[in-house]
């Protein structure tokens, strides 16, 4: 069988389109490779939200030509195949094949017109590509990713994904509770559901709240996540579905962006400070004890000092139990590169800012995961630490990372902990119990 290796870069919905991807090319008769030496095909499933993520790409391009035989096929696929097109066939010579998120479908054909010498570009939309036929091929081992949606409408100024992956789009929820039957047939037990604004999911018959009830309601499924939910699509029923569905885990990422409302207003997210504020205290209302963790972007176009301070102060009164920050990274083609020049932000302005930031979520998150020792959590063993064989790393419902002796468990194992010690973002637990019950109704 010809051997393919993959790597994935970027978001989690690229995680699930690498699994697709492999799951078609093993249908066609590939054999999945974990070494990219000698593989007779090569292909990176790449980001494009920032450009970091994109150097990074090309530079790892570089390398993997060091392990190509003559024939092995090198291609690119994800975001930014769709973003740089035909400007990355002619940039990178090695590489055959260029794929953007909507054409997987015809990897295989492409592949083999790719051996008989022909370069391919396919990067056209299709809105009514969901892959509903295609096998995954899970490599996560404990959790199932499961896009329920692909695109998005919201054209946040800064953002590129309208532009690498379409307009928003639904599966429909019998095919969505369909694969999570699959997936629990697979011995799995939690799934992720995906989208770029998830929690607007509609397929014209229902909302998110729908979706959350059927998912949770299947008989194996222990733990339902989804990521990422947009602020104004909290409505009163998707709260009410997830706090009253035992399954929905007591986690949710909010991306907030920035704490200033003129902020917010030029990156055209759509809601206010308070609208935010107003979101965070209606989950935690209904849901007691939820973790809320959130995105932030500092050195956008204009950003002021008030401006930036709003974004600190949002964060203390909020209290975000984590935050991925980033530097703005602007992107070809988005509304925020036609901003005026003298908008744009000195660079050690943005790295003065970052550092502050920084320290003000991690004191946050270190505070509150300080109060928490003590405490009694059911965590899920997913996968050996990354530093020595006696510890492997499980997660709580809360999304909390938790550290457990590799003897007290193996990976997919549920366990009830005691969390005991904490690095200010990573936790020990001490087994109490193992095979945690099903969760009860909250």
């Amino acid at each position: 069988m010809p051997s393919v290796y993959l790597e994935t870069y970027g978001c989690q919905m690229n995680v699930a389109d690498s699994e697709l991807m492999l799951g078609k090319l093993a249908a066609a008769g590939y054999d999945h490779t974990e070494n990219p030496e000698g593989a007779d095909v090569i292909l990176v499933n790449t980001c494009a939200v920032r450009d970091n993520a994109e150097q990074r790409v090309l530079g790892r391009l570089g390398e993997l030509k060091g392990h190509m035989k003559r024939d092995t096929v090198l291609g690119v696929t994800g975001c930014m195949a769709q973003r740089l097109g035909q400007r990355l066939l002619d940039a990178e010579t090695r590489v055959s094949l260029v794929v953007g998120p909507d054409a997987y479908r015809s990897l295989p054909e492409l592949i083999d017109g790719a051996r008989h010498g022909e370069r391919a570009l396919a990067t056209d939309f299709d809105l009514e590509e969901h892959y509903e036929d295609f096998q995954a091929r899970r490599f996560e081992g404990v959790k199932a990713w499961i896009p329920v949606q692909r695109g998005c409408d919201y054209r946040c100024t800064y953002c590129i994904v309208p532009y690498t992956r379409g307009s928003e789009r639904s599966r429909a929820l019998a095919d969505v509770v369909r694969e999570t039957r699959d997936v629990v047939s697979q011995g799995l037990t939690e799934v992720v559901l995906l989208g770029q604004t998830v929690n607007s999911w509609n397929d014209g018959s229902g909302h998110f709240g729908d979706l959350l009830r059927a998912v949770g309601a299947v008989d194996g499924i222990r733990r339902v996540r989804f990521t990422s939910p947009h602020p104004n699509d909290f409505t009163d029923p998707v709260i009410g579905a997830m706090a009253e569905v035992p399954t929905v885990c007591e986690h949710v990422h909010l991306p907030a962006q920035s704490g200033s409302t003129s902020m917010l207003k030029r990156m055209l997210r759509r809601y206010t400070r308070e609208g935010y504020i107003d979101c965070v205290a209606r989950l935690r209302a209904a849901i007691p004890g939820v973790s809320i963790t959130t995105d932030i972007i500092v050195g956008f176009p204009g950003e002021t000092d008030a401006e930036f301070e709003d974004t600190l102060s949002l964060a203390r009164e909020v209290g975000f139990d984590d935050a991925f920050t980033f530097k703005f990274s602007p992107r070809e083609g988005t509304p925020a590169t036609r901003l005026p020049a003298e908008l744009t932000v000195p660079e050690e302005v943005v790295n003065s800012r970052y550092t502050e930031l920084l320290q003000v979520v991690r004191g946050i998150a270190r505070g509150r995961n300080m109060a928490r020792l003590g405490e009694r959590r059911e965590v899920l063993v997913e996968k050996e630490a990354k530093r020595g064989g006696q510890l492997r790393q499980a997660r709580s419902r809360d999304f909390r990372s938790v550290m457990v002796p590799a003897e007290s468990a193996e990976i997919g194992d549920y366990l009830t902990v005691e969390l005991t010690g904490t690095t200010g973002s990573t936790y020990t637990g001490t087994p109490v119990a193992a095979r945690a019950p099903l969760p009860v109704a909250r």
